[in-house]
Order: C-alpha cells, then sequence, then structure tokens
C-alpha cells in the first residue's frame, strides 16, 4: 500500500506541475492578434536581415538592409557576399544584380518569391488566416532567450511550403521567419536593429534601369 500511495502522490504532483505549466503557456490566438495589431498599426520599417539558405547541396547566407513601406512597397538591398537589389513599388517587382545588362521585372500579382509575402507586413497582417493550423513549436530552440516561436502552413504557398515558422520577441515583433519548402530547402530570415516608422521616400522603392541594361519582362521566384 505503501509504494501504491507514492505512486499516487507523484503521479498527482506531476499532474499539478503540468497544469501549472499549461496554465502559464500564452493564448497562440493573443500573440497571433497581439502581432498583427503591433504590425498592422506601422507605416513603415527598416531593419538589418541576414537571410539563410539550405538545401540543395547548397549552404548560403546573405545579408543587407531591408526597407518596407504601407502600402506594399519593399527594397531588399543585398551587400554580403555580394550586391544584388530585390525591389517592388506596390505594382512591379525587380531584381537586378549590379554589373548585369539585364533586369527582371514582373507584375507583383505574378511574383512568386517567398520574400514577396514579407513586403505585405504592414497593414494587413493576419497571421492565423495566412497560416493553417497555427500554434507554438515548443521543438524549436529561439534564437533569444523570451521569444516564442510559432509554427503553421501557409494558404498562399502549401503548394511549395510545407511550414513556416516565426520567432516573436516579448514586443511582438518577427525576429525570424524560417520557411521549408516541399523538397526540405530551408530559407531563414532575421531581423535585427528594426526601426519603425521611419521616414523613407517613395524613391528608395522605384528601380530606373541603368544605361545599356535591358529590362526582361518575366514571372520569376527565390
Amino acid at each position: 500500500m505503501r509504494f501504491h500511495s507514492v505512486v499516487v502522490k507523484a503521479s498527482l504532483l506531476w499532474l499539478a506541475l503540468w497544469s501549472a505549466s499549461a496554465a502559464s503557456l500564452p493564448d497562440v490566438h493573443e500573440v497571433a492578434k497581439a502581432v498583427d495589431e503591433h504590425y498592422n498599426r506601422l507605416h513603415s520599417l527598416q531593419a538589418e536581415f541576414t537571410e539563410i539558405f539550405r538545401g540543395a547541396g547548397m549552404d548560403r547566407t546573405e545579408s543587407g538592409t531591408l526597407w518596407l513601406k504601407k502600402p506594399g512597397k519593399m527594397r531588399w538591398e543585398y551587400r554580403s557576399p555580394k550586391d544584388k537589389l530585390f525591389l517592388s513599388d506596390g505594382k512591379d517587382a525587380w531584381f537586378y544584380l549590379p554589373g548585369d545588362k539585364q533586369v527582371r521585372k514582373t507584375p507583383v500579382k505574378k511574383l512568386d518569391d517567398l520574400r514577396s509575402p514579407l513586403g505585405l507586413l504592414l497593414g494587413k497582417t493576419r497571421l492565423e488566416k495566412e497560416l493553417h493550423g497555427l500554434g507554438f513549436a515548443p521543438d524549436v530552440t529561439p534564437l533569444a532567450p523570451g521569444d516564442l516561436v510559432l509554427r503553421g502552413v501557409p494558404q498562399a504557398l502549401a503548394d511549395r511550403v510545407s511550414e513556416v515558422l516565426l520567432e516573436i520577441t516579448p514586443e511582438n515583433q518577427i525576429r525570424r521567419i524560417e520557411i521549408q519548402d516541399v523538397n526540405g530547402a530551408v530559407t531563414e530570415y532575421r531581423f535585427e536593429e528594426q526601426h519603425e516608422d521611419v521616414e523613407i521616400g517613395d524613391g528608395r522603392f522605384r528601380f530606373t534601369p541603368p544605361p545599356g541594361v535591358e529590362t526582361i519582362e518575366e514571372d520569376f521566384g527565390q
């Protein structure tokens, strides 16, 4: 009987600890709502980014500066390991490698690029609508203590992407986005030095091809 009593007490203690832990977890709906409200009130954002790609026998890291401005404008200015430019004025998107004789252009509505959903962060964020089955990812270690990691499947890219991880700071900022495609490749974006509602002129989101550079209109992806 004594052994049985010990087992029962241990089970009750474990249940109490589990219940206390579960009760202390934030509500995923409230977290998603807080992130939505944070970004929907912003008009612009500037951040330093690191882009990491792993897959197809490659392991590539690039970095630069990102500018976002409502509505739908974005500029990804890569500096390392080499210069390149990806931008959208909300209507057309451009991809250019300095020194090339061609620049690629496509209408935003036809854009098939993993960076494009990020341009919609400002003013249209609805995480639970965009990410099916949104929930916590307790098996993923956050980059910073105190951050939460969410997991979901993007509705718009479900044919290409198997899951998306979002790391959320205590201030409801997105610190990291990790995108895993259906073939197993992973693209990760990390954001640092985020400056919100800064003055960004519309000219930063316009692209004029340099003299002698041909514009190729096409659909393009990552």
